[in-house]
């Protein structure tokens, strides 16, 4: 039996976690069906969290070098000033930073590369079994190809789809909203602070933009018409990508499974609104990477302090920002009540607006590995 580790997927969930165990002492195999790395960004920010945790592998000092502060997120009806909440005074030393998932990826991916590890791309996970001894498991390549290997452990870092959940036999649990989310990442000529989240609130739904790089502005929202919705005097030009979602908030029963593991997408679904989904993968694998290298050692009940420690952190951001996105879409009169009226508050009394912001930037727990 090959005595490396096994990680599904090459996101940045995937990468993280062997960049963390390589820090630990231990080589990891990566895998992934897709040809080549995404160009396109789902995530775009990395938070004080994330650059805390990636701090010793260098990979921060990248992002910092690359990315762009977040300083504030402001917050209007209509595009008519509402509140503003100030986000430097969370993190001693971190900002909240604008960065593309596919930028995230690309660092995460030099720093393994540095230290003698690549994906392997084009091979997916097909299935797996578990034995005393180890997980077998069954790789498909591009071409076709089932080739049998065996693993200590697996990590199953391989999205919303996760075919390693499948093999467990597990699903995602909880629910969708019914409607669709516009997205576009397109050219803007507009007066809008590059270094502040923007939402706008409307009676039927919410914009929420985000400067990228180069002149490009992320633009969603739970409306049909958003690029209609855009603030007065803002200009759009080419639209560089575009895409329709739907929201979920959904949750596996269980994170560990024997020796398999799951991680990110593939064990928790959220709003991209407090911009947590990319990060909380990135906690995932620091504590996977924690307890997978005292199970090597043989200490095994250290998978199941992952599953434990880990379901009952992704749990609960699930559920903050289920909230937190039920309050915001606000589709009926009295939530959108409770919308306005609770900004207000929340701006005026430092613990709430405190609270807040330690949840937007993922300090609002301890990321505990025993």
């Amino acid at each position: 039996m090959d005595d490396t580790p096994l990680i599904a997927g090459a996101g940045p969930t995937g990468l993280a976690a062997a960049l963390f165990l390589a820090e630990r002492g231990v080589t990891s195999r990566i895998v992934d069906p897709a040809a080549e790395p995404s160009k396109t960004s789902k995530a775009l920010a990395v938070n004080p969290r994330s650059l805390e945790l990636l701090e010793s592998t260098g990979v921060t000092a990248r992002m910092l070098a690359e990315g762009r502060p977040l300083i504030r997120a402001r917050v209007t009806e209509a595009w008519k000033p509402l509140a503003e909440i100030d986000i430097t005074d969370v993190h001693p030393r971190f900002p909240m930073l604008g960065l593309s998932q596919a930028r995230s990826e690309a660092l995460l991916a030099e720093a393994l590369a540095e230290r003698g590890i690549t994906p392997r791309r084009g091979v997916g996970l097909a299935g797996l079994s578990q034995t005393p001894a180890g997980v077998e498991v069954d790789l498909s390549t591009s071409d076709g190809v089932i080739e049998r290997t065996v693993a200590p452990l697996v990590l199953g870092a391989d999205g919303a789809h996760s075919a390693a959940r499948h093999a467990l036999g597990l699903e995602l649990e909880g629910s969708t909203l019914p409607e669709p989310w516009p997205l576009y990442d397109l050219e803007l000529e507009t007066g809008l602070d590059p270094h502040a989240a923007q939402i706008s609130l409307y009676p039927d739904g919410l914009v929420f933009m985000l400067a990228l790089e180069g002149g490009l502005w992320r633009v969603m929202g739970n409306m049909p018409d958003v690029l209609d919705r855009l603030p007065p005097g803002s200009v759009a030009g080419r639209i560089v990508w575009e895409s329709r979602f739907k929201i979920s908030h959904r949750m596996v029963r269980s994170m560990a499974e024997g020796r398999v593991c799951l991680a990110g997408d593939a064990a928790h679904l959220h709003s991209p609104i407090g911009a947590r989904g990319m990060n909380l993968g990135i906690e995932d694998a620091y504590a996977f990477a924690a307890c997978a290298a005292d199970a090597l050692k043989g200490n095994l009940a250290r998978l199941r302090d992952y599953g434990r420690l880990r379901h009952h952190v992704d749990h609960q951001v699930v559920r903050r920002v289920e909230l937190i996105t039920r309050l915001v879409r606000a589709r009926s009169p009295a939530l959108r009540m409770l919308r306005r009226f609770g900004l207000a508050v929340a701006v005026r009394a430092p613990t709430l607006a405190m609270q807040f912001k330690r949840t937007a930037t993922g300090l609002d727990h301890d990321v505990a590995l025993s």
